[in-house]
């Protein structure tokens, strides 16, 4: 009989902590589904942020924004990358080498083009001519200051290049390279520069007139926006807009 008792007080003993541990507070139960639903867009509630998709608290946005919408991170960034355009174009003119530099943009950004690689190389070398040396004097000192990441482009047309240079690979590389370092050494952080050998790859121009043969035969110092993609998108659009203000007064 003892011994029965006690198998049946552990037994009770058994339930009753099943059955606590199974207790659902149904008003927090019922809070924990509403916010589900609601973070996952299925359904709005008056008890939670009935934003749809990911919940982003509206602080955070603010933060991170400024407030603004897509456009006008567009328009702002594209204000800063014609400031430092004017600023080197200021800085070439100067100097007389304004015709040296063609200013470009697209969608990752600012495009520094240094027009014509004879005035920027001797054939078949790598190493700054002096005039190099001027136009990137002008262009370093802005760059520095901007804080922006920027990639040095190299290219070369479809000849073979002669030694000590296999390939075009090698000879566009050693270009973009040297670029880079004189960068470099103008203050412009190693962090925040890298060099790209892009061979004959890329041609701007198909025909192999030497008018063609010119053209793709460039360096390209590209300023990289770090805005998201559909900020990037709307850049041309923005730039159109800054400049008609611009011609307008």
């Amino acid at each position: 009989m003892a011994s029965y008792m006690d198998m049946v007080t552990v037994l009770m003993c058994l339930f009753i902590v099943l059955y606590a541990i199974s207790t659902v507070d149904q008003t927090k139960y019922e809070q924990l589904a509403a916010s589900l639903a609601t973070g996952f867009g299925q359904e709005a509630s008056e008890t939670a942020d009935t934003a749809s998709g990911t919940v982003v608290p509206a602080e955070l946005v603010t933060e991170e924004t400024g407030g603004l919408t897509t456009y006008e991170l567009a328009q702002q960034e594209v204000a800063e990358l014609v400031e430092l355009r004017e600023a080197m174009s200021a800085r070439l003119t100067e100097q007389g080498v304004e015709d040296a530099v063609e200013f470009l943009f697209d969608e990752r950004g600012l495009i520094v083009r240094l027009v014509g690689t004879e005035t920027f190389f001797d054939s078949n070398q790598a190493a700054l001519t002096p005039v190099a040396r001027i136009v990137l004097d002008a262009v370093g000192a802005p760059l520095a200051a901007s804080g922006y990441e920027s990639a040095v482009e190299g290219h070369a047309d479809t000849r073979q290049p002669e030694p000590p240079f296999p390939t075009n690979w090698e000879l566009s590389t050693a270009r973009s390279t040297e670029v880079l370092r004189y960068l470099v050494g103008q203050g412009v952080p190693p962090a925040l520069v890298s060099a790209i050998g892009y061979g004959d790859a890329r041609p701007l121009a198909a025909g192999g007139t030497p008018q063609d043969l010119a053209q793709n035969r460039r360096t390209d110092i590209v300023v990289l926006s770090s805005s998201p993609e559909d900020v990037r998108a709307l850049f041309d659009e923005a730039l159109a807009e800054l400049e008609t203000v611009v011609a307008s007064g």
